[in-house]
């Protein structure tokens, strides 16, 4: 029945407050003149903040005695973790090695191709955009069991799935980005005598940069939730999605959140990868002078 009492609760709520001034608090230390401090402070507010998530989740589920089946502790995810690293390590690398990674830079390149030439050729763009529209509405459920029906069940049909997914928004925000550039650019470009290609890398795609990056973002989200959702159509006996859907009809549900956890830790990975790249890459453009 759990531990549910109402001293239990006004600990938590008090110590709740006090969590919140403490970030308050550490958030106010991100405002200072030094980066490093700064920066390390940007770290320790989602740290803490995240911890104290952790832990009234565990408060929450052990206090009021939630059956393990329909919400599992932070402890016992944690317990799954651990027993079932050999089980994860090869889920992880089927799903997100063999399909996530194949998937997402074939269809980031795909898309921005096709976006050059769409821009070189704009009577494709009239033609390309609506259909990328359709496309791009398409629901994942309806394109997984086709590729696995084209592709097979291995991890071909799981990267097809992540290319239709990641080649429309690299498309759409790569035209955007290279629209972005302004007339006096162009104009000043073009008393220099500079042909399409050189005012495409010297101007054009740099001013492009963060709109391109904001698709790899995106992308990293989508290519990851892409594989997963189509290995419920047909996989080998392993992958994160299959994982999922076993361990469900098998009622372990801490497994679940095990393989949950692991999907979320690796998009937050692969997302904090790019966002790091895009600030060493972009590091003088306007947009993220305005960030800082």
């Amino acid at each position: 029945m759990g531990i549910a009492a109402p001293g239990l609760w006004l600990f938590v709520v008090g110590l709740g407050f006090l969590a919140w001034r403490a970030m308050d608090l550490q958030s106010g230390l991100a405002t200072a003149r030094d980066p490093v401090t700064g920066r390390l402070v940007g770290l320790l507010v989602p740290a803490f903040f995240g911890l104290w998530l952790l832990f009234l989740w565990e408060v929450i589920v052990v206090g009021f005695g939630v059956p393990q089946v329909l919400l599992p502790a932070p402890t016992v995810i944690g317990h799954a973790l651990a027993g079932g690293v050999e089980i994860l390590a090869a889920d992880f690398h089927q799903t997100f090695i063999r399909s996530v990674i194949p998937g997402f830079l074939i269809g980031c390149a795909s898309g921005f191709v096709v976006a050059v030439l769409v821009d070189r050729m704009p009577f494709l763009q009239r033609g390309l955009l609506p259909l990328g529209n359709l496309v791009s509405a398409l629901p994942i459920v309806g394109i997984a069991p086709i590729m696995v029906m084209w592709f097979g069940f291995d991890w071909q049909s799981k990267a097809a799935v992540v290319v239709v997914m990641t080649f429309f928004p690299m498309l759409v925000n790569t035209i955007a980005g290279l629209h972005a550039t302004g007339a006096m650019e162009r104009d000043l470009m073009h008393s220099y005598a500079a042909g399409y290609l050189q005012t495409l890398f010297r101007a054009r795609l740099p001013n492009a940069l963060p709109f391109i990056f904001n698709a790899l973002k995106i992308n990293s989200t989508l290519a990851l939730i892409g594989a997963i959702v189509a290995e419920f159509f047909g996989t080998p006996i392993v992958g994160m999605g299959f994982r999922i859907s076993t361990e469900v009809g098998r009622m372990n549900i801490d497994l679940v959140w095990a393989t949950i956890a692991v999907a979320a830790l690796a998009g937050s990975a692969f997302y904090g990868v790019l966002a790091a790249l895009e600030r060493s890459v972009t590091f003088w453009h306007a947009s993220y002078r305005h960030r800082r």
